[in-house]
């Protein structure tokens, strides 16, 4: 039991530190950074970065050429920065760089997707902070069900982005030609692997230990009477 026990609040760490990455990932605008392409040095140019829910622009004065390439950045440089909601979520004007319009659908499902995440993590953690104080282990299987889903939900909503970027690439309608993906995208992908591997492992401890003797069962069972 004291084994069982020991395995679960290391699951429920791990599953912690996936729950901490995921709202990382969550609350913070660098899912992904946009550039344009600049043709001369000496000039002002802008850079973006977004996530669920907001976008930043940010102007920077190129000196030098970036070494990795043909676009505005690094987005390191100083620069003044102008950040908005987007629009399907606060009203306002319409950021006609960003082409919000084109990407509206996209963004909105990977919002609601990750907000849907939270939801599972909230309940799979209530499940296991009740099962740790009333001794209720059979809680542990719809807790680790809730954190499967939690994962699940935040690949997909991973996912989303990253087909919404690439949308903005490959647009004629824009201006980015160069884009990488920043520390929240991979603050969501780590809380993907934590929460998925850490909900199955709950899992699987929460099933019934099976015999390690096969031929336990069949000892100690009754035997039948006979009439």
């Amino acid at each position: 039991m004291e084994d069982k026990t020991t395995k679960v609040r290391i699951a429920f760490f791990i599953i912690l530190v996936g729950i901490a990455t995921m709202f990382a990932a969550v609350v913070t605008d660098h899912w992904a950074v946009l550039s344009p392409r600049v043709e001369r040095l000496n000039t002002t140019c802008q850079a973006a970065h977004f996530g669920l829910w907001r976008l930043c622009l940010k102007s920077i004065y190129i000196q030098e050429p970036d070494p990795k390439g043909k676009g505005c950045g690094p987005i390191s440089l100083p620069g003044e920065q102008n950040c908005s909601y987007f629009k399907h979520f606060t009203s306002g004007e319409d950021a006609q760089m960003f082409q919000v319009k084109t990407q509206k659908e996209y963004n909105i499902s990977a919002a609601a997707i990750a907000i849907i995440s939270v939801g599972f993590m909230i309940l799979g953690t209530i499940c296991t902070l009740v099962s740790f104080k009333k001794s209720l282990d059979y809680l542990l299987k719809p807790a680790g069900m809730f954190f499967t889903f939690a994962g699940l939900c935040i690949i997909i909503s991973v996912e989303v982005i990253r087909q919404s970027v690439k949308r903005m690439i490959d647009s004629d309608e824009t201006i980015w030609i160069e884009y990488y993906y920043s520390w929240s995208f991979a603050c969501a992908c780590a809380a993907f692997v934590l929460l998925f591997l850490s909900g199955i492992a709950l899992l699987l401890i929460s099933m019934p230990q099976m015999p390690q003797n096969p031929w336990e069962t069949c000892m100690d069972a009754e035997p039948e009477t006979q009439d």
